[in-house]
């Protein structure tokens, strides 16, 4: 089954770069499962010198195995890759806005973001997209920031689903069984920020899409009811983020 769905997911890589007529692709490479995954079905789909990999650590935050296993990512696949210290960028901001515990946090993606965009304008690239199924559908991203790419190669993928593409296509398994962290500060990790483990995230929302009446998912996906009512709320107060910026319609009162 891995080998279709990874032919599948590179057939849309080189698809997309075609249509946007781009050279080939970069992606943030955090030394996490997501971007790993990602880097190693771009170089698949465009071959090696078609993919640029960048690794955006931050000092004092960014835990030095990170960046070790995001370069080794890039060795492996031998593909070109930059490093930048986001550090002297984000103190910037604070310098000139303050720091704020939320927007400070959210700032770091967005750095990253506009860092990614970069390299894709310096070079004619499209920005890959490392988002899952499971962040995607509970708003577990930064909005215009890692949320803020070009396509989403693995998009369609639960975080479990996810582990086991990246088993089939070689990831080094000290990067699949590292704790899931976005690093937006010392000891976060994705888990508890979501407040449930990916296991249980997961069975919760394929639950959903399968068309399980909500009063009888926590025995299909053996959860609690209150588990279930966290995933909800999170699907609804996301909503935004998976959604176009709404336009006000006044064309009917111009053209009248």
């Amino acid at each position: 089954m891995w080998d279709k769905v990874a032919e599948r997911i590179e057939e849309f890589i080189k698809k997309k770069v075609e249509e946007a007529k781009a050279n080939g692709v970069v992606v943030g490479i955090s030394g996490g499962v997501d971007s790993a995954t990602v880097a190693f079905l771009s170089t698949r789909a465009l071959g090696k010198d078609r993919v640029l990999g960048v690794i955006m650590p931050e000092k004092g935050v960014t835990p030095e195995e990170d960046i070790e296993d995001a370069v080794e990512v890039c060795r492996i696949l031998g593909i070109d890759h930059e490093v930048v210290f986001i550090n002297e960028i984000v103190e910037s901001f604070i310098s000139k806005l303050g720091s704020n515990g939320v927007a400070l946090a959210n700032i770091k993606p967005r750095v990253r973001m506009t860092i990614l965009y970069f390299f894709a304008n310096k070079r004619n690239l499209l920005v890959a997209g490392t988002g899952n199924k499971s962040e995607l559908r509970v708003g577990y991203f930064t909005k215009y920031g890692d949320g803020g790419v070009d396509f989403l190669p693995i998009g369609d993928l639960y975080k479990t689903e996810v582990w086991e593409l990246a088993k089939y296509l070689g990831v080094p398994e000290r990067i699949i069984k590292k704790k899931p962290s976005a690093r937006l500060w010392r000891g976060q990790t994705d888990e508890d920020e979501i407040g449930l483990s990916y296991k249980k995230l997961d069975s919760i929302l394929k639950s959903i899409e399968s068309g399980v009446p909500v009063e009888k998912i926590p025995e299909v996906a053996g959860v609690t009811k209150e588990e279930v009512e966290r995933v909800l709320r999170l699907i609804e107060s996301s909503r935004h983020k998976r959604e176009m910026p709404p336009i006000a319609p006044v064309r009917a009162l111009i053209d009248s």
